[in-house]
């Protein structure tokens, strides 16, 4: 079995293999363009081109970078604001109507605990969800394996460590839900 079929697989695999260092590079050459791109007919044509699925209305404002692109999908009227970093190690599913503001990071990737192993460049990919109308306050970052529920709300600079349920509003390092009636 590849690298790249154990890293889609959430399996240990080499990080530095050399046919996940090309698809990088090629990952990196688009969202370059696209970050140097003016013009917004151009933006969405490297967007198309980089990502796996852009639904209709969907869009990432420039700068953005990503591991590999492919394995990101963006739902219908769903928007990344400037700045956001994605490690699309294993797949970003993103629902319908989801904002993200600005400088967000979602990561997929986690290297190993152990020191040999991490130093042998073996990680693993966790895939990560964000369901319908989901809104990520700024600088928030989504770890490895987790799932966002339908219409909740990540605060501003949360970590978010484990699952969010549907509806739930957090804030804090690590991520804790507010009482309902508590303001963000």
């Amino acid at each position: 079995m590849t690298d790249y079929q154990l890293m889609i697989d959430s399996q240990p695999y080499d990080c530095m293999a050399p046919e996940l260092n090309a698809l990088r590079k090629a990952a990196a050459n688009l969202y370059r363009r696209f970050n140097r791109e003016e013009e917004e007919d151009e933006q969405l044509i490297l967007l198309q081109a980089l990502v796996g699925e852009l639904a209709e209305g969907a869009f990432i404002c420039p700068p953005f970078q990503c591991s590999y692109g492919r394995h990101i999908s963006l739902g219908l009227g769903s928007f990344i604001n400037m700045g956001a970093t994605l490690l699309d190690n294993a797949p970003i599913r993103i629902g319908a109507g989801v904002m993200i503001g600005p400088n967000v990071q979602i990561y997929t990737a986690a290297h190993a605990l152990d020191a040999d192993e991490r130093l042998a460049g073996v990680e693993t990919a966790l895939p990560v969800t964000i369901e319908d109308m989901v809104w990520i306050g700024g600088g928030a970052i989504l770890l490895p394996g987790i799932t966002i529920g339908r219409e909740a709300i990540v605060g501003a600079g949360a970590v978010v460590s484990k699952d969010v349920p549907a509806g739930a509003r957090v804030v804090g390092n690590p991520a804790r839900i507010l009482p309902p009636k508590q303001r963000l």
